[in-house]
């Protein structure tokens, strides 16, 4: 089933094409921002007007004058203005379309009709470390995304792109060498030196700055793993076992579906990366820089007008991020046949991503169908308006980070509901601590730095992950109380302007979610989720429900069952799940 932008947009879009002779006019169907323009507006009559040379008021009213409604979903239509075209629903036709939902909820977010093979580059933190709060971003967001296409009927397919190679892991083998000199100890070392990553990697870290000789039995350490060095080899498996835990206890947490299948580690690839580099040789990409092999690209300038180089290998041989890039971009072009491959990664590697995508393209490693996208988010802010750290300026760990949030929303339950059980709090806290994280996340501009407030997630009011959740319980405590002899659930009448409101706004669910889907901003969602349940507490302040007529309670209550429907499945895609009560 179309959503109502959709099929407005065709029985519009066919009209204008036939009225003014051009076969593809965009009709530009957008929500009407006032009530009195109607429920939806055709702005893009003026363009077509100036491509066949017509008036745009006579092509309007030409436009209307051939439409076809063969669903009689729309119940009155006026050219207003230089040639804006106002559109006014059916109610008849708005009440099926609710009435359907209520018998099949799934059919609310219907399947695009243009099915895909998406790759969404998600989390990606480097190994060896805990994951900090930097790493929340692209975990959320890139999360979010994936829910969203595999709710829409894609074929979505998760990659973690950790970091588990490279000069850092010589330096914790060296240094587990230090603690243990013998590597058929490293599993006991292991269980109480790494528990704690972060400690260990910074102690690690602070004695190869501080040791020339402790540096170069890192550097030599790094040699003997790249080299295929066994001991070496189960050393830095040990990490990468450790650091994964470490990672899937919070993807847990926060409910996102990344699992240990979805891997895309680094050194997956490095077999193939010789291969890119003769690749770009073979293609007379390659040109050499201070020892180093680049690729100069005409469209990349630095500020002094010189071409800017992808490095691609190092004066010493060894390989960037950039060449691991083409090796991934070449993998999900031609053995995945992705139709889009999304990459959710902070903005500061814009020009980094731009450079890699042109490179692919201009080597033939990208296929001609696959759309590379970067999708870029800001910066998590302190109230000081630097990166947020600790007071003692270390990054956050993300499981401290959940952990305080968990505890902050154990107060607030335990403040506004003393009386339930304990366990029953702590459950209830658990899901408002992370998904005040979350939607605090998801619901900015992803393209924004924020800052990081704890008072702000965690209020009941405003645009905020307890207020939805509480305009959610609400709805769930009204449902409960629906009389035994109720019927089925069925929308019969649409006797207030605030229930036509509610009905209007739940059915344009799937129209957000197409729109989060092409263009990769989870705030639409949010946003939009924010004034449904906006629009219902107007609804229900509004109508009464329990205590009006039997018939208008009825069709009260099946609304009130959409509405919550509706809330449940847009948190759903954020990966916030509701509650009975709070």
């Amino acid at each position: 089933m179309e959503n109502i932008r959709e099929q407005l947009s065709r029985l519009v879009g066919e009209a204008l094409n036939k009225a003014s002779g051009i076969a593809d006019c965009d009709p530009n169907v957008i929500t009407a921002s006032r009530p009195e323009f109607g429920d939806y507006q055709v702005d893009g009559v003026m363009a077509a007007a100036g491509r066949c040379g017509r008036k745009p008021r006579e092509l309007a009213e030409a436009a209307i004058a051939g439409m076809s409604d063969e669903d009689s979903l729309v119940a009155s239509v006026e050219v207003a203005g230089p040639g804006f075209i106002n559109i006014r629903l059916n109610d008849q036709a708005l009440m099926a379309r609710g009435n359907e939902v209520l018998r099949d909820p799934q059919s609310l977010i219907p399947a695009d009709s243009r099915v895909q093979k998406i790759v969404v580059d998600q989390s990606s933190p480097n190994l060896a470390k805990e994951m900090h709060v930097g790493h929340l971003r692209g975990t959320v967001i890139g999360d979010c995304l994936s829910r969203v296409l595999e709710r829409l009927g894609h074929e979505v397919i998760r990659q973690n792109h950790v970091g588990d190679w490279g000069t850092q892991f010589g330096m914790l083998i060296a240094y587990m060498r230090e603690l243990d000199r013998e590597f058929n100890k490293s599993a006991s070392l292991l269980q109480t030196e790494l528990e704690d990553l972060e400690t260990f990697y910074r102690a690690a870290k602070d004695k190869f700055d501080s040791d020339p000789a402790f540096a170069d039995r890192a550097r030599l350490s790094v040699v003997r793993l790249q080299g295929g060095d066994p001991e070496y080899l189960e050393a830095w498996q040990s990490f990468i076992d450790e650091s994964l835990r470490h990672c899937q206890e919070i993807y847990r947490r926060l409910d996102v579906g990344l699992t240990l299948a979805d891997l895309d580690a680094e050194s997956r690839y490095n077999d193939d990366l010789e291969g890119i580099i003769r690749e770009l040789d073979e293609k007379g990409l390659l040109q050499e820089s201070d020892g180093a092999r680049c690729v100069f690209l005409p469209e990349f300038k630095g500020k002094d007008g010189e071409p800017l180089p992808v490095i691609v290998q190092k004066s010493d041989g060894g390989y960037l991020y950039s060449t691991t890039d083409l090796a991934a971009v070449k993998m999900r072009s031609f053995d995945f046949e992705a139709d889009r491959s999304l990459y959710v990664v902070d903005a500061r590697q814009s020009l980094h991503f731009r450079q890699v995508f042109a490179v692919a393209q201009a080597a033939d490693m990208a296929s001609a169908n696959i759309s590379l996208e970067h999708i870029a988010y800001g910066t998590i802010m302190g109230s000081d308006g630097r990166p947020y750290k600790t007071r003692s300026g270390d990054s956050v760990k993300l499981a401290d980070l959940l952990d305080e949030a968990v505890a902050r929303a154990l107060e607030l339950v335990s403040e506004k509901n003393p009386d339930l059980a304990e366990d029953e709090r702590r459950l209830i806290a658990e899901n408002i601590g992370i998904a005040s994280v979350k939607y605090a996340d998801l619901s900015k501009n992803r393209m924004s730095d924020y800052v990081f407030d704890w008072s702000t997630m965690l209020s009941f009011e405003g645009n905020t992950a307890p207020y939805l959740l509480y305009a959610c319980t609400r709805i769930k405590s009204l449902l409960r109380k629906r009389p035994q002899e109720s019927p089925t659930e069925e929308l019969t009448s649409l006797e207030h302007a605030e229930e036509r409101a509610l009905l209007l706004k739940i059915l344009q669910l799937p129209e957000v979610v197409s729109l989060v889907a092409r263009e990769c901003y989870p705030n639409l969602l949010c946003n939009y989720l924010f004034e449904l349940a906006g629009v219902f507490m107007r609804f229900y302040e509004a109508c009464p429900v329990l205590k009006a007529e039997p018939q208008t309670r009825d069709s009260r209550l099946a609304l009130a069952l959409l509405a919550e429907q509706a809330l449940e499945q847009g948190l759903d895609l954020l990966g916030i799940q509701t509650l009975e009560r709070m």
